[in-house]
């Protein structure tokens, strides 16, 4: 299957298109490098031994979009493109809704435009808000979401099960992510955040690594074992897999699907820290803060159902996620300015 992979040079969208490369399918990439690098693409093409198709493009723009879909003809796209700090978020309202909704609305009407109407979408976890129950299945209702780019992924899902109702010739696949983290087994891609991260493990790799003092903990005065905010970590990896699988749940007909991927079990960041400093022998300094808004205490799934319909199920536990995320920072100290 040909597969327009949009932001596909960032961290989910990279591994994801090796695993699919792997798979036999062809790759074509869109990524407006906002928060990737063009290095990356050399770096596939090291792992996978193919030039991949790429366009430097935003999905805004429904000209680019317009160019690339009938000179590349894709049958499918996986849509990872838009921003995605939750904290950031609580501060750049407008630009994440313009961004994430916006973008995304001219995706869909350039792709029925040509007629390709087959698509999987990256949403996430923080579609539930607080969450009503513990493991989180699909058929926990979505809440309150707690901050703006949770509210992005869940309007944009409910565009697509309306746009899905309305014309039943899509083939929607809707994926919830949990914590992705961890990197490709070759230490040549792994998360590269501009800036101070907003996510934990690229967080504590670069104190490991010497580029920061010491690790933020914000609050520790959850409903919590330890008072730090509980998440379900998994190996991006076994995330990029997930979309493999579900590319057989876009056959004709098939309507809209919605799957939970993470592993099923709750650390704390804590449990992190600690199961990142057995790993690598590296200690790791912390200090506590303020809460930040917008988190919530714990969050972790049930993935039954994506292990029931499309044989999927997260192989790497915590310690291989550490040692692999650990790999690629210490090989990568300032991320892909290293070429």
């Amino acid at each position: 299957m040909k597969i327009l992979v949009t932001g596909g040079a960032g961290f989910i969208g990279s591994h994801t298109v090796v695993e699919l490369t792997s798979e036999g399918h062809e790759v074509v990439i869109l990524d407006n490098l906002s928060n990737a690098s063009r290095k990356v693409l050399k770096r596939l093409s090291e792992i996978t031994g193919k030039q991949i198709p790429f366009y430097e493009a935003d999905i805004r723009d429904r000209a680019a979009l317009t160019d690339i879909f009938r000179k590349e003809r894709p049958e499918a796209v996986i849509h990872f493109a838009g921003l995605k700090a939750v904290g950031e978020s609580v501060r750049l309202p407008w630009e994440y809704y313009e961004n994430n909704i916006g973008g995304t609305l001219a995706l869909l009407d350039v792709m029925r435009s040509n007629d390709c109407r087959n698509i999987i979408f990256s949403s996430s976890a923080t579609v539930y808000g607080d969450p009503a129950e513990i493991p989180i299945t699909e058929a926990c209702p979505k809440g309150t979401c707690t901050n703006p780019y949770g509210w992005t992924k869940s309007m944009l899902e409910q565009i697509l099960t309306d746009m899905q109702k309305a014309d039943p010739a899509w083939n929607t696949v809707i994926l919830r992510y949990f914590n992705p983290i961890g990197a490709h087994k070759s230490g040549r891609i792994g998360e590269n955040p501009g800036g101070i991260p907003n996510n934990l493990m690229p967080y504590i790799t670069q104190v490991a690594v010497g580029r920061l003092e010491k690790l933020h903990v914000f609050g520790d005065d959850y409903d919590t074992p330890d008072g730090t905010g509980v998440r379900d970590y998994i190996h991006v990896v076994d995330l990029a897999k997930g979309h493999v699988k579900a590319l057989k749940k876009l056959a004709p007909g098939s309507g809209l699907s919605i799957y939970n991927l993470g592993t099923g079990i709750g650390y704390s960041v804590l449990d992190i820290v600690r199961n990142f400093e057995e790993a690598t022998g590296i200690s790791i300094p912390y200090v506590i803060d303020a809460r930040r808004p917008g988190d919530i205490a714990a969050c972790y799934a049930s993935a039954k159902k994506a292990k029931d319909e499309l044989g999927w199920e997260a192989e790497n536990g915590i310690r291989e996620m550490c040692e692999d995320a650990w790999r690629w920072q210490s090989a990568n100290p300032n991320g892909y300015e290293e070429d």
